[in-house]
């Protein structure tokens, strides 16, 4: 009788018990853990796009913004680019990221589309953010949670992709995939 692996999320407990091992989060504070996730920081760096009109065949220009103490406060109707303070990197699971429900009821949303990680990704977390109504953020909010399903094998890892190994904010590079 063939046994079959279901693929589940990992709890806290998991998580910390994969830590420096197939899972890396620098720096990581166990007081950060939850029953199935780990609470990811932003950092004090923004970007939003320069053009009104974006192009996806061409690399759109970017303007820095840095989060001051006293907060900034995004606006509806713009795309803010963030990133975490933490780098994570993930082997044999899955790392998936939402935003934090009390983040949520603030009428953020961390992310547009791209909550879903590879297999092997290594970096820093662009976040996507946009809001409802205004809102004043600051540097260093517990924004996000990372969260890790298992995987059936075999699998391949992701080791070359444009957003692999970055070093800050990521804007969109998929203008890269026009030029082939």
């Amino acid at each position: 009788m063939e046994v079959k692996k279901f693929r589940m999320i990992l709890s806290g407990l998991e998580i910390k018990n994969h830590i420096d091992r197939d899972i890396i989060i620098e720096p990581f504070d166990e007081r950060r853990l939850n029953p199935n996730s780990y609470n990811l920081s932003l950092h004090n760096e923004l970007l939003i796009y320069s053009n009104k009109i974006l192009d996806m065949r061409e690399k759109n220009d970017t303007q820095k913004i840095l989060i001051p103490s006293e907060g900034f406060v995004l606006e509806p109707g713009v795309l803010y680019l963030g990133r975490t303070e933490e780098y994570t990197k993930t082997e044999n699971f899955i790392p998936m990221l939402e935003g934090r429900s009390s983040i949520g009821r603030l009428g953020i949303c961390i992310h547009v589309t791209a909550g879903f990680g590879d297999v092997g990704f290594a970096g820093y977390w662009t976040l996507e953010l946009f809001c409802v109504q205004p809102v004043r953020i600051y540097t260093g909010v517990q924004i996000a949670q990372i969260y890790y399903h298992t995987i059936s094998e075999p699998y391949e890892r992701y080791t070359k992709g444009k957003y692999q190994n970055n070093e800050g904010i990521q804007a969109s590079m998929l203008y890269r995939e026009f030029e082939r």
